[in-house]
């Protein structure tokens, strides 16, 4: 008698991949590479792959592009694709970033995040103060505004906060720090959270005041201090939440 064990259907694992088979299946699989769901396992190749999610090879080929170029596979002669280890991630990719924030939560990669941006965003700062026009001034007033409201119960506070630190990058008028803004986003998104629930509050509204009020006045000095400070305060928090409590 014929083995009459299940056969996983195609048609029940693809509508988990969403509309965009290609990009479903680079966010499964790249999700899974990074929260070391392949620590233990070799990489499946893409014939098994194709298989298991029920998608065509040319899917599964595009998809393993894909993450190949984020830095998360290679593939080499006579070993096939195998996972990269995470120092050859690319960190400034998006998608890298938001499959990092699904592992368990880690204040070292919290601390990375805040290095990082305290080493860009008090410089953007500074740039907006001396070259922000009058439409940048308005969207960076208009990013404070949104946190008060927050504030009030009347926006969300995580978005208004990133809306006012977004808003600074691109017064900068330098196209790299502009483009690091997703970056500054994601990092943001962690930052926040962690802040609020240390703290059990939202962000300080006087020390984004302070960086916008001298952004405005064009004090270049002044606005890449505020926003140091601003920062500052987010790795001394990391710092006494790593040390514990005090004894």
């Amino acid at each position: 008698m014929a083995d009459a064990s299940p056969v996983p259907d195609p048609l029940a694992i693809r509508p988990s991949l969403g509309r965009n088979l290609t990009y479903g299946l680079l966010d499964s699989l790249g999700r899974a590479i990074v929260t070391g769901r392949y620590e233990a396992q070799p990489f499946p190749t893409e014939a098994a792959l194709a298989q298991q999610h029920g998608v065509s090879r040319s899917v599964t080929r595009e998809a393993v592009k894909m993450l190949t170029a984020k830095g998360l596979l290679s593939a080499r002669p006579r070993q096939g694709t195998i996972v990269q280890p995470p120092r050859d991630w690319n960190l400034f990719d998006t998608d890298v970033l938001s499959w990092l924030l699904d592992r368990k939560f880690s204040v070292d990669l919290l601390r990375h995040f805040t290095q990082l941006r305290i080493a860009i965003e008090p410089e953007a700062a500074a740039l907006a103060a001396r070259f922000a026009d009058a439409d940048d001034l308005a969207v960076i007033a208009a990013g404070l505004a949104r946190m008060a409201a927050a504030e009030r119960g009347f926006d969300d506070a995580l978005d208004a906060d990133i809306a006012f630190h977004a808003a600074i990058l691109r017064a900068s008028k330098n196209p790299f720090y502009a483009q690091f803004k997703d970056v500054v986003t994601t990092a943001l998104r962690t930052s926040i959270r962690f802040t609020n629930r240390v703290k059990g509050r939202t962000a300080s509204l006087a020390q984004h005041a302070a960086v916008r009020d001298a952004i405005a006045a064009r004090d270049a000095e002044g606005a890449h201090a505020a926003m140091r400070t601003l920062i500052a305060d987010v790795l001394a928090l990391i710092e006494q939440v790593e040390k514990g409590p005090a004894a």
